[in-house]
């Protein structure tokens, strides 16, 4: 377990093992409502004066942080989809690759979802920064849809400090090399 504190609440996270001798600190936003309450007040502290007109997210696990934000700087926001539904329409699309499945994945903004982001200043929001590429292909995917990016907020980012420079983050996770 790794021991970490968001916004004063303490948390006890397990480690996976993402490749030999390589484990992360897994941290899941989803069902902890306290805890998402509390990193979302902290982070909409530092968004608020970038004066985002909408936020997006990727599916799944920042998706209650990304609402708490939203309902708190009263801005909508956006979820990047990971699997095409026909009802989708004309949607834009971008390839990555996920640290945590360790496979490719394609992100999808819904055709109707589009308009939102268009003109538009944007906040993107995350759980966990890592390798940044999840970060890059909504960059691509905000910047298709011509909208601007202003901002990118994670509640930790992991890894080399490098990939997520100028990520509003509220702590940081290592990538634990070696034996256990």
């Amino acid at each position: 377990m790794y021991r970490v504190t968001v916004a004063g609440l303490a948390r006890e996270l397990p480690l996976f093992d993402v490749a030999p001798g390589v484990r992360i600190a897994v941290f899941n936003l989803l069902g902890d409502v306290e805890l998402t309450r509390a990193a979302a007040g902290e982070i909409a502290a530092r968004l608020a004066p970038l004066g985002a007109d909408v936020l997006v997210t990727p599916e799944t696990k920042s998706v209650p942080l990304a609402y708490e934000l939203a309902a708190r700087l009263a801005v909508p926001y956006v979820v990047f989809r990971k699997s095409y539904k026909s009802y989708m329409g004309d949607a834009l699309s971008v390839d990555t690759l996920s640290i945590t499945s360790g496979a490719p994945q394609t992100l999808y903004l819904d055709e109707k979802d589009r308009p939102s982001l268009d003109g538009k200043r944007v906040a993107i929001v995350d759980d966990v920064v890592s390798t940044g590429s999840t970060l890059k292909a909504m960059r691509s995917l905000v910047q298709r849809a011509n909208g601007r990016v202003v901002a990118e907020a994670a509640v930790f980012t992991e890894g080399d400090p490098a990939t997520a420079d100028g990520v509003i983050a509220l702590g940081h996770l290592p990538v634990l090399k070696g034996r256990r």
